[in-house]
């Protein structure tokens, strides 16, 4: 009993800091919204690791909290599901989102909406608790909606911006589409087990493994029913985890301030897929067809991705697009059946990438909130807490030996190249070449930021700076990313960019660099310390299930495994670890000794370029073939349904109809006896002909 209230405590503590700084935001003080959202977090934190080392004693826990509804044979419950990947979860989300709120008291210290801010990031960790506690699936999309509510607030958060308006509205449509695949899976779930609880449906999921789903159209075989279920709640993973198609919305969520940014893309809303899918593992592991669909997702989300994170110029969208092609990688790990990989990536990427998100918000705060790293260069001798801290980040995240991200990148690798699945191929290929493209986009970013020749505070950079972030405001959407941080008021917004001339950069206060020294610590040891038991123990047992028969990569894996340290030192014998020097090489090559030749190459590789610049055109389809087409369909339900035939023929054709009867009727009321005899007479002339016919 007293583990159930602790339990009650982890979500329940956000929420209620987040209550308080936002049903109260005018009238508290900013100390105070500040104090009880942290204490809330923190208690949160600290009593997730109570609940670990619980766990880690044996002790994980299903069961309900309390019953919401009933409808028929149907219960609706709101319970708790508490195992070891669970705990997993609820140390990244508790950890990194107490980084975050302490980190956003010195980035939010100038802004009129600092309370409300407060209350929504402390609500976005309480949806995400609520999500990866869940232990049925009509909690879980609970959560999955409301952490989609919470970013749609957070991404919008500067409303007066119509390019933040623009962006939070993406967001929230195309997590829409995705959706709705979800809760069509979730609605076969219930339709062919009758239940949603995670436990009864793992269950009887063998059982149901040969069914089929009714046929499209009522003809034909049917598809695999858990084929269908898995690939539809994929759907849903694709949205809320960025996967191509529907990865458009990540990076103009850019638009939100840099705190929401790292929470978004490090430890909540993006790794919803990744967790749901290693949840529904037992489900998975019955579809191969699944299995593949979701291996060449994430294979071009991973490659293709990175590809558009080399041409960025603002600081924040290269670190998105990092997220999004990592993101690639750890739905290759779903893909192939190394959903413990997936998951430790998910970790260990969590706090590198909470690291290099909030490397780049220090960076725009000693820059005054210029993001254009063109116009930075040399801020290694000006800011150099924030300098190491980010070089830790970028190690870590091009999968450098010792550091975390090595250990999980080079598994995830290793598990795609074991694996036959069809697709692996082809994903195997994604993911070595994108450690080249995460290394150079990496250190190219590193190097024009933290490196080189210092181009601040020049008035020709900030008038070169201000054009290009018209031509970005026109072409993306999304002209200033944190400009506005600095609101003047809530219907004016003052917007900054750059330093002036002669004016230097300086390091940010404590309570920014803090939060950077904090999260740079896991993002060198979490790896080794985590691989042997999270990977290749019994971490995961019973929380995460594979079919090791049909799919043996982390038994194949576990033989090439032997120990934290001789994997790092063989690593540098590799391929992988020699595509990465291979990037960073060329990243320093092309940025500090040769700027010519990548101005060359974009010269010459114009329609490559373009192509890149718009993003693949994903953003110019949607507007054509969705909005232009939902428009379209509008115009014409409007102009010919509405217009054309319920206003045309059914109100105004009736109203005619009955006026054509009226004028008719109106000849036959003249008032004259003999026409209406002559009419008698003409009738029963009619009837007599009628009947003597009939006879």
């Amino acid at each position: 009993m007293e583990m159930q209230k602790l339990y009650l405590l982890v979500p329940l503590a956000p929420l209620v800091g987040a209550a308080i700084a936002g049903l109260f935001c005018r009238v508290i003080p900013r100390w105070l919204a500040h104090t009880v959202t942290i204490a809330g977090v923190a208690v949160a934190c600290l009593a997730s690791y109570v609940i670990f080392k619980d766990v880690m004693a044996g002790n994980t826990y299903n069961g309900p909290v309390y019953q919401w509804l009933t409808s028929g044979d149907y219960h609706f419950e709101v319970g708790f599901l508490i195992d070891q990947l669970t705990v997993t979860m609820m140390l990244v989300v508790t950890s990194v989102s107490l980084m975050v709120h302490i980190y956003t008291i010195g980035y939010m210290q100038d802004d009129p909406g600092y309370n409300r801010f407060f209350s929504y990031i402390s609500l976005f960790t309480f949806s995400m608790l609520m999500l990866v506690m869940s232990n049925n699936f009509m909690q879980l999309f609970f959560g999955w909606e409301a952490v989609g509510l919470v970013s749609y607030l957070l991404i919008g958060f500067w409303y007066t911006r119509p390019t933040a308006i623009f962006a939070n509205l993406k967001a929230f449509l195309v997590n829409r589409v995705g959706d709705f695949g979800f809760i069509l899976g979730i609605g076969l779930v219930l339709a062919h087990f009758g239940t949603l609880d995670y436990a009864a449906v793992f269950a009887k999921a063998p059982e149901l493994a040969g069914n089929t789903t009714l046929a499209l159209f009522g003809e034909g075989e049917g598809v695999a029913l858990m084929t269908a279920i898995c690939i539809l709640l994929f759907i849903g993973a694709m949205g809320k985890s960025a996967q191509v198609p529907l990865h458009v919305w990540l990076p103009d969520s850019m638009e939100g301030p840099t705190p929401i940014s790292a929470l978004i893309h490090a430890a909540t809303m993006v790794t919803a897929g990744i967790f749901m899918v290693a949840r529904m593992s037992p489900l998975f592991e019955l579809s191969n067809t699944a299995l593949s669909f979701v291996i060449v997702i994430g294979s071009i989300t991973a490659l293709f991705m990175g590809f558009l994170g080399i041409i960025q110029n603002d600081i924040k969208r290269v670190v998105a697009y990092s997220t999004l092609s990592q993101l690639g990688y750890m739905t290759v790990a779903l893909g192939v059946s190394a959903y413990s990989v997936a998951i430790f990536h998910l970790m260990t990427h969590a706090f590198f990438k909470a690291l290099l998100f909030l490397g780049a918000g220090s960076v725009i705060i000693g820059m005054h909130h210029d993001q254009d790293i063109r116009n930075m260069g040399g801020l290694r001798k000006y800011m150099p807490i924030t300098w190491i801290t980010s070089l830790v980040g970028s190690l870590a995240l091009i999968g450098t030996p010792f550091f975390s991200g090595f250990y999980s990148k080079d598994s995830i690798i290793e598990s795609v190249a074991l694996s036959h699945l069809p697709g692996a191929g082809f994903a195997y290929f994604s993911v070595m070449a994108g450690v080249f493209v995460t290394a150079f986009y990496s250190f190219r970013m590193y190097f024009l930021v933290f490196h080189g020749e210092e181009r601040f505070g020049k008035a020709a950079d900030h008038d070169a700076h201000a054009a290009h972030a018209r031509t970005d405001a026109h072409d993306d959407h999304s002209a200033h990313g944190d400009a506005a941080a600095h609101h003047a008021d809530d219907t004016h917004a003052e917007e900054h960019h750059g330093l002036a001339p002669g004016q230097k950069p300086h390091e940010t206060p404590w309570v920014v660099t803090l939060p950077l020294v904090m999260l740079a610590i896991p993002s060198v040891i979490i790896g080794y310390i985590g691989i042997e038991p999270m990977l290749f123990g019994d971490f995961f047992k019973g929380a995460i299930f594979v079919d090791t028969e049909a799919h043996p990569v982390m038994e194949e894996l576990a033989h090439h495994f032997h120990g934290a340290f001789a994997m790092a030192t063989h690593a540098v014998t590799t391929a992988v670890f020699w595509l990465a020097l291979l990037g960073v090489a060329l990243s320093w090559f092309f940025y500090m000794k040769r700027p010519d030749i990548p101005a060359a190459i974009k010269s010459r590789c114009g329609p490559l370029y373009t192509l890149l610049e718009n993003k693949y055109y994903f953003d110019k389809f949607n507007d054509v073939v969705f909005a232009g087409g939902a428009r379209l369909l509008g115009r014409g339900l409007w102009k010919g349904g509405d217009a054309g035939l319920i206003d045309g023929i059914i109100v105004n054709g009736s109203v005619g109809l009955v006026r054509w009867f009226a004028a008719v009727a109106r000849l036959f009321q003249s008032g004259h006896i003999y026409h209406y005899a002559f009419t008698m007479i003409i009738g029963v002339f009619v009837l007599m002909t009628l009947w003597v016919t009939r006879a």
